[in-house]
């Protein structure tokens, strides 16, 4: 049998169970999990980290390691028993008709060989293709996947391509033998928005073009929506809910499910009058599920004695296609029941101005040839002529591609970095050019961070009480040890964790308790900014919610300015009381936040707006899809520093935007773009994002 001969599913998984065995035991990852992926369909597999999503994938490509093993049910590929298979028939499947694309490209990459060489491995070594041949495929591969200059790009070393161009070779190489199915773990994650919108833009036609099956493991429902066919929503281990991306997302008919899409920010969302709906509770973990159903300490609808009487199987969804849930209930609860919004926020007014950046420049200056450090100097222009305001209890959002300037702001705002030209104003303090180690106490006290890694910024071998209280001590709070250890418990309170977790080491709490103490740290002196870089990016989506509602309730509370930075438009749109919009550097677009985001605006915020994956089926979006990549702040275009990418350039007369750096225009009160279409293109720009039904 070829591989192009089979008509039955590509991929059938029954009641599968896998099981990993430690030295304290056996620890069910995955139980009594079910799906069929049909030629040509893209199923989606969704859920919160360790939820079994990876562990599903990896089982299907039999390669769970020396602890992991299939404990009941069975996976089938075209109809064969996967299971039941030998190594060397597993090694002919995989690579030629299972192949496996993983998050971080730099892994799937050998960083010693040219990309050509790579490729062309795979149709040699699966199909006995000959050195010429290979060569041609790969070219014609590289083009597929809509890299420039495909010759160049197979001359080339991994680390001589960004990001967005390795995960795109790694594709092409999981391309080269037309594999029947395709496994994506969560292939966009490391990736900037925009480049995001283009792979997922490119995995959709190519599931078309080569006619491949696909399972798209994600945590993110807006991506789901936007590349699959169908879902599969997991927790804990099992799948709790599968159907059509249209009846699930429309007629969702299980608790979790319904958690969460109440979790993430919608349009319509909004801090004060439609707040996030974080899920109650922790996830469990594998020797602590309940009885009967994993979500039932978690959930609004859970009633004890059916809930909880004995292990629950999937039910049919009368009336829907292949619609199943995980629900004793379902069919008892009032989906279409509005939730409980009385827990949102009043609206604060902002006050007075605490910061002020003016003529911002931070320059760098590196060796021609870092390698050697030898030969002329070269200027990396990382933020250039930044001018803004923040005021206080205000939220601004800063927004923008990897490299576009905005971490290194930041560091000029903390002392890590000072500026090159211009002012930085704290209360009409000049800080700019003071470094951190020069600050006074009062100073650094005032302008603190909540890091995007909670992992990272707190030492394992202390309790997260007596790291809160040595940051007490820095900033001189409290006259005694009584006092500060009062006060630390304070700031537990504040960030909603029990008290009894002073004692605790950062091991033993979850990644969203972690960004809690955080963000406690970052309260505890009191300060008058707080300049939060992507705080939740790194969280799951339903803790992601109860952080950021945590964080606009101590701002509302303690009056304090924010400075959010983020590359998730939609996260902004909910939180961000005006918005600041970076490329390259420069400032290309602010204003509040209802003018950033409805037209006019600059075409990079188009763009960026159109690359956000919305989880809404009544949401039409304009399609943008910006080609090429971010150029080099160190070897930037002339001109305008988006006129390398821009797709409304050809609508302004002769080489002005190759030329001259536009001015900074007032569209509106408060509304600034720095772009050189005319008033009558601005006049005539339409919506990127419409609701086409009501909410």
């Amino acid at each position: 049998m070829t591989k192009w001969d089979y008509d039955g599913p590509i991929l059938e998984i029954e009641n599968l169970s896998i099981s990993f065995f430690t030295r304290a035991g056996e620890i069910p990852a995955v139980m009594d999990f079910s799906c069929t992926v049909q030629p040509g369909e893209a199923m989606g597999l969704v859920g919160e980290s360790g939820c079994g999503k990876s562990t599903v994938a990896l089982g299907v490509m039999q390669d769970l390691g020396k602890n992991g093993k299939i404990v009941g049910g069975s996976i089938k590929f075209k109809g064969r028993n996967l299971n039941e298979m030998s190594q060397a028939q597993l090694r002919d499947l995989r690579g030629s008709e299972i192949a496996m694309i993983y998050q971080e490209p730099m892994a799937s990459l050998n960083p010693a060989m040219k990309i050509g060489k790579q490729l062309m491995e795979v149709p040699m070594i699966h199909e006995n293709m000959g050195k010429s041949d290979a060569y041609k495929l790969a070219l014609e591969v590289v083009e597929a996947v809509r890299l420039p200059d495909p010759a160049r790009m197979l001359n080339s070393f991994p680390h001589q391509l960004s990001g967005g161009q390795q995960q795109r070779i790694v594709i092409a190489m999981a391309l080269m033998s037309k594999p029947s199915l395709l496994i994506l773990d969560e292939p966009t994650t490391a990736l900037d928005v925009t480049v995001e919108a283009g792979i997922v833009d490119l995995v959709k036609d190519l599931g078309k073009k080569f006619g491949t099956s696909m399972l798209f493991i994600s945590h993110n429902l807006g991506l789901v929506l936007e590349t699959c066919d169908r879902l599969c929503v997991m927790y804990s281990g099992e799948a709790v809910e599968t159907g059509s991306i249209g009846d699930v997302f429309d007629k969702m008919r299980h608790p979790y499910t319904q958690g969460l899409f109440r979790s993430i920010p919608l349009p319509g969302a909004d801090k004060n009058s439609r707040p996030l709906i974080a899920i109650p509770g922790n996830f469990p973990l594998p020797h602590e599920r309940p009885r009967g159903c994993n979500f039932g300490p978690r959930c609004n609808y859970f009633v004890a004695g059916q809930c909880d009487k004995r292990e629950i199987r999937m039910f049919d969804v009368p009336g829907d296609d292949r619609h199943e849930s995980r629900c004793v209930r379902f069919q008892n609860i009032d989906w279409a029941a509005k939730p409980d919004v009385s827990i949102g926020g009043e609206t604060t007014a902002a006050g007075d101005v605490v910061l002020r950046v003016d003529e911002l420049k931070k320059y760098y200056e590196v060796a021609a040839s870092a390698l050697f450090s030898g030969g002329e100097k070269r200027v990396v222009k990382a933020n250039e002529t930044l001018s803004f305001e923040a005021r206080e209890a205000e939220t601004l959002a800063i927004v923008g591609e990897s490299g576009c300037g905005k971490s290194t702001l930041a560091k000029v705002l903390l002392g890590l970095e000072t500026a090159t030209d211009g002012k930085v104003l704290l209360e009409n303090r000049e800080i700019g050019d003071t470094e951190i180690e020069k600050r006074d106490t009062r100073t650094v006290a005032d302008v603190q961070m909540v890091f995007q890694n909670p992992f990272d910024t707190l030492n394992p071998s202390h309790s997260v009480g007596s790291q809160i209280v040595r940051v007490l001590e820095k900033f001189k709070v409290g006259n005694s040890v009584a006092e500060r250890q009062e006060k630390m418990l304070q700031l537990l309170d504040l960030v909603k964790l029990p008290r009894e977790f002073a004692t605790r080491k950062p091991r033993q709490l979850s990644g969203g308790q972690k960004q809690r103490i955080g963000i406690a740290r970052a309260f505890a002196g009191g300060p008058k900014v707080v300049v939060a870089d992507e705080p939740v990016s790194a969280l799951d989506v339903s803790v992601q919610a109860a952080v950021t509602d945590l964080l606009m309730e101590i701002q509302r509370e303690s009056r304090t300015t924010m400075l959010f930075i983020s590359h998730d438009l939609s996260i902004v749109r909910y939180l961000a009381d005006r918005v600041m919009v970076m490329y390259l550097g420069h400032v290309v677009e602010m204003g509040t936040t209802e003018q950033v985001f409805a037209p006019p605006y600059h075409p990079y915020t188009e763009a960026l707006l159109s690359a956000v994956p919305i989880a809404d089926t009544s949401v039409r979006k304009k399609h943008v899809v910006l080609e090429g990549d971010i150029p080099s702040a160190m070897d930037p275009p002339s001109g305008c520093p988006f006129q390398t990418r821009c797709p409304r350039k050809q609508l302004v007369p002769g080489t002005l935007c190759e030329d001259e750096v536009p001015p900074m225009r007032q569209l509106a009160s408060g509304h600034q773009v720095k772009c050189h279409l005319s008033d009558e293109i601005f006049a005539e720009m339409e919506p990127v994002i419409v609701l086409t039904a009501a909410e």
